[in-house]
């Protein structure tokens, strides 16, 4: 038995963790005070559990175990408010039995790690702490960054919050747009990391992208009327159904045009299409992330490149770019112009973005602008945009396709 406690707590705490924190975040007010005290009671269920063996209600148990070293900090800090008395009468009253997560619990939590005061960079630490219930070791592996790096961002995000004295509640209504927009832009962003990751040696970070999407249903069954929820669950369940084939067995890169669309994967597909109807069905119009999962469900349904809707792919990133201008967006569409209109077209959409800041130092132009030329047969210019591109991505991997393309010109 005692060999097992190990991975049964691990597990209770990755099914339930968010759930207890939350909870005591909404009795302690303190969301950095809430997650000490749930993993010293983690501690305590490793000490006892191998003896006294799991409980009925694990999840129940370690809260009522963290509630009792919460009194016992307020106890110590000599606070007797009224914190402390609701805390202490809730603990008397509380049975093992008698506990239920409250969902509510667990979004304020949500809208608590993604708060506007923290910094990007510390509400993606502290959401995969405290909300994915990882530890401090698995998000430095994710985030590529050094242990004390992540502990002193977490840190930083709990001061930060007492500090402003942030409420653990739901935001009111004039806040909850941009609070929701904040949470739908860090599960994004991890997701995009582990989709392509911006550096190290590995083209995809399958376990990144897996975290993200787990994220983002959890986000979606909290808030089932935000159509936008459901939308980002579409674009990175149709994104994720293409892992298997665009990595090569050498973990080498595989382009759309060369890979095996047998080994999509039809489940994620078909979730991520059920996922756009939900937010279609609501009513409200379709937002960035509606648009985007359009684009990838437009390449998902498609029998190969050639087959792919391309002019109905151009519509969709020309009304993206006027919801959320952006010359990433743009060069996407330049893209697809030259699939839709031909290399051309496309390289004319290109130039035009030659001075554009967000692309200025990225790979992204030059290697977009290398490939057209490339189909347009203006060799000597394309490879000089090919080396470019090579030397400014910041993937090992990218790189290698870049003077792969370069070189065979």
């Amino acid at each position: 038995m005692s060999q097992d406690v190990p991975r049964v707590v691990d597990a209770v705490w990755r099914i339930e963790g968010a759930r207890i924190v939350a909870t005591l975040a909404r009795v302690t007010g303190d969301v950095g005070l809430a997650e000490d005290v749930a993993h010293e009671a983690l501690v305590e269920a490793l000490e006892q559990w191998p003896a006294s063996g799991v409980p009925r209600s694990p999840g129940a148990w370690l809260t009522t175990v963290a509630r009792r070293r919460a009194v016992d900090v307020f106890r110590r800090r000599s606070v007797q408010d009224d914190r402390y008395r609701r805390l202490a009468l809730e603990l008397d009253e509380a049975s093992d039995l008698a506990w239920e997560p409250v969902e509510d619990d667990v979004l304020r939590l949500v809208l608590t790690a993604c708060h506007p005061v923290l910094s990007r960079e510390s509400q993606i630490a502290l959401t995969l702490r405290v909300v994915s219930g990882l530890s401090t070791q698995e998000v430095a592996r994710l985030l590529l960054v050094p242990v004390p790096t992540v502990q002193a961002r977490i840190t930083r995000a709990k001061k930060t919050l007492a500090a402003a004295k942030v409420p653990f509640e739901t935001p009111e209504p004039a806040e909850w747009a941009q609070r929701i927009a904040s949470v739908l832009g860090v599960v994004y962003l991890v997701f995009t990391e582990g989709y392509a990751a911006t550096a190290g040696d590995r083209w995809i970070r399958t376990e990144l992208a897996e975290e993200a999407l787990r994220l983002g249903r959890v986000l979606a069954g909290l808030v089932p009327r935000e159509p936008e929820a459901h939308a980002l669950v579409a674009l990175m369940e149709l994104q994720a159904s293409r892992f298997a084939a665009r990595v090569a067995p050498d973990g080498s890169p595989v382009l759309l045009a060369d890979q095996d669309r047998a080994r999509w994967d039809r489940a994620a597909i078909t979730r991520g299409r059920a996922s756009l109807a939900r937010a279609d069905a609501l009513g409200r119009g379709r937002g960035s992330y509606a648009l985007q999962a359009a684009i990838a469900q437009c390449h998902a349904v498609a029998p190969s490149v050639e087959g792919t809707n391309w002019d109905e792919i151009v519509v969709l990133y020309e009304a993206l770019g006027r919801l959320a201008p952006n010359p990433v967006v743009e060069l996407n569409r330049a893209v697809a112009v030259s699939m839709a209109s031909g290399p051309e077209a496309g390289l004319a959409v290109v130039d035009a973005l030659a001075d554009a800041p967000g692309l200025r130092g990225s790979h992204l132009l030059p290697s977009v602008r290398g490939e057209l030329l490339a189909r347009l047969g203006r060799v000597e210019e394309a490879r000089s945009e090919l080396v470019t591109a090579a030397a400014l991505a910041g993937n090992e991997r990218q790189r290698a396709v870049l003077e792969a393309k370069a070189a065979g010109l």
